[in-house]
């Protein structure tokens, strides 16, 4: 028996089953409907387990698009696993002094301790963050993608990223990232302008150097900063784009909310 070769697989993941439970569960604005996916958990399930069942010459004969749209669709789909296996959320005493009782800062070693299969291996959220995405793609807006169950973190989108759509998607995803002014604003009070970035940009402003740390604007600041603000450039209005020209700012980074991005029943 002759070991298959790469044209005997598809040239792509099929993610349907998993748009069809973000459609269902997913508001607009990336608001998760836990309490119902809890209850009607079946395809979200039938969907994990085909992500176990990907063979690493299937994987290895996708794609760069499609693999990174794979690993993104898993870490965002097996962190809603990890929240309706926990849900409702139980707080702890001492966590809760820090952070927000519905959270999934509660949920002990969700990101580093807990395994889910994928590819015929048990992995962690931190690994395939950190090990695989962060380390084997050269794809900052990853970071607008991937979305840890919280209020601060990127819009969970209510379709799958697909390879086919990746650009696209990643690209909305950024502008719909940057909009919310906690995560790109322009303080104009005082004698010194203020930019306020999500803390993203601050744990992983390092990862937007090689692609756009190029630009020889805004002199003066680190080359994270002059990275992340080459990359919110084109979804920057015409009055922040002037003042970031002026190289005359100073940046912040917004406090984050741990809170559950869970949609409200009412």
């Amino acid at each position: 028996m002759t070991p298959a070769s790469a044209a005997e697989f598809p040239v792509r993941f099929d993610h349907s089953a998993y748009s069809a439970v973000l459609k269902r569960f997913v508001d607009g604005h990336g608001q998760v409907d836990y309490a119902g996916l809890k209850a009607k958990r079946s395809d979200l399930d039938a969907y994990l387990a085909g992500l176990a069942r990907v063979s690493d010459p299937e994987y290895r004969s996708w794609p760069e698009s499609e693999r990174i749209a794979f690993w993104i669709n898993a870490y965002n789909a097996f962190t809603l696993k990890a929240i309706i296996d926990h849900y409702p959320i139980r707080s702890s005493f001492f966590t809760s002094l820090v952070y927000p009782k519905n959270s999934i800062r509660q949920i002990d070693g969700v990101w580093d301790e807990l395994r889910f299969r994928v590819k015929g291996e048990e992995l962690t959220l931190d690994h395939i963050e950190h090990q695989i995405l962060r380390k084997q793609f050269d794809e900052p807006r990853i970071h607008v993608a991937l979305v840890c169950a919280a209020i601060s973190c990127p819009p969970l989108r209510n379709e799958a990223f697909t390879g086919d759509e990746l650009d696209r998607q990643l690209t909305d995803q950024s502008e719909r990232f940057l909009a919310r002014p906690e995560n790109f604003s322009v303080q104009r009070s005082g004698r010194t302008p203020t930019v306020t970035l999500s803390s993203i940009f601050d744990w992983f402003g390092s990862d937007f150097v090689s692609r756009y740390g190029d630009a020889d604007r805004f002199a003066g600041q680190s080359p994270e900063v002059r990275a992340v603000l080459e990359f919110a450039w084109p979804f920057l209005s015409a009055p922040d784009r002037q003042v970031l020209e002026s190289g005359s700012f100073r940046v912040t980074y917004s406090n984050y909310d741990w809170t559950l991005n869970e949609r409200s029943s009412r």
